[in-house]
């Protein structure tokens, strides 16, 4: 045989080789990963088997936080996901940011309503790509939550695997690339609100012996016990829109911000903000007090959402 033809030969096996493996290690993960493919329907389920879970580098160094990917970046068309164990001192950011992918495509795929909550050994889902699970509301279109979004609509369908338009209210679609709103973010992450005082807790959310009447009663926010004449300050931009004095809180200032949120500063020495003044994160709005029905100088602060309170210390940076 000449040399010519051993070389022709040579090259064949080469390029042979070179399609083989990389599909033989797709199909064949390493011992202790765990590749599952499935439909956005079985990303939505139950718990797959212990693993771990690798990314590309590339992609990962692509997709991170902060860096954009190119427009004509090829993105996989297909969805598939693996399963990864918590193991103690993992966080949500710092498992993002291993698997190359956006903190809010791990929060929505797993479900995640509060991220400090996550339990070691709990698994979630690591899938292959970012994107979101929107779960279809009565009256949703597939033009309208492709628009509030961002995302192109022939590409939901192609994930999908949707002849049409047509979508069913409760069923679960994966929006290729899509973000949460940083409002959702920051209250799952725990990081809405800055601290509107600098003091101790003496008193927290929840059901306490009233100082008062010495009865069992719901204490709606957190008492932060700091000297007469502390600065306190807006826990989170927005609108001022009431102050004045009651005969319990004393005097008083609420604030309305994005979401549904309001805060409430209550038993203040002064009121240094009017109502309809904006008011920037941190911006001083009053000095601690006594005023009202108090034991002693602190703030109490209550945080409310569509009305009703909610613990501030899960939503506090």
């Amino acid at each position: 045989m000449s040399s010519s033809r051993i070389g022709r030969a040579a090259l064949v096996v080469a390029f042979a080789v070179s399609i083989i493996l990389p599909v033989y290690h797709f199909t064949h993960p390493a011992e202790g990963n765990t590749v599952v493919e499935g439909t956005v329907e079985d990303s939505a389920m139950e718990n797959l088997g212990q693993g771990s879970a690798e990314r590309n580098p590339d992609y990962a160094t692509l997709s991170k936080d902060g860096i954009p990917e190119p427009k004509d970046f090829s993105r996989p068309m297909e969805l598939f996901y693996t399963s990864y164990k918590i193991e103690k001192g993992d966080t949500i950011g710092e498992l993002a940011s291993r698997f190359g992918l956006n903190q809010d495509t791990l929060l929505s795929f797993n479900n995640i309503k509060n991220s400090r909550t996550i339990q070691v050994g709990q698994y979630i889902k690591v899938p292959n790509q970012d994107g979101i699970l929107y779960t279809v509301k009565s009256g949703d279109s597939l033009a309208g939550i492709c628009e509030k979004y961002s995302v192109d609509a022939d590409l939901v369908k192609t994930f999908n695997k949707l002849a049409d338009e047509t979508i069913l209210a409760g069923s679960k679609l994966f929006l290729p690339g899509a973000r949460m709103n940083q409002i959702d973010m920051q209250e799952i992450n725990g990081d809405l609100f800055s601290w509107p005082v600098r003091g101790y807790v003496s008193s927290g959310y929840g059901y306490r012996i009233s100082p008062f009447t010495g009865a069992r009663q719901f204490h709606s926010g957190l008492d932060i016990a700091a000297p007469q004449g502390t600065p306190v300050k807006a826990a989170m931009y927005g609108r001022v829109v009431d102050t004045g004095y009651d005969t319990n809180t004393g005097n008083y200032i609420i604030i309305a911000h994005h979401g549904g949120y309001k805060t409430l500063y209550a038993h203040l020495d002064v009121i240094r903000v009017k109502p309809g003044a904006t008011v920037n994160t941190g911006e001083r709005i009053g000095d601690v007090g006594s005023t009202g029905l108090s034991t002693g100088s602190h703030l109490h602060f209550s945080v409310f959402k569509n009305g009703v309170t909610v613990n501030p210390r899960l939503l506090m940076r």
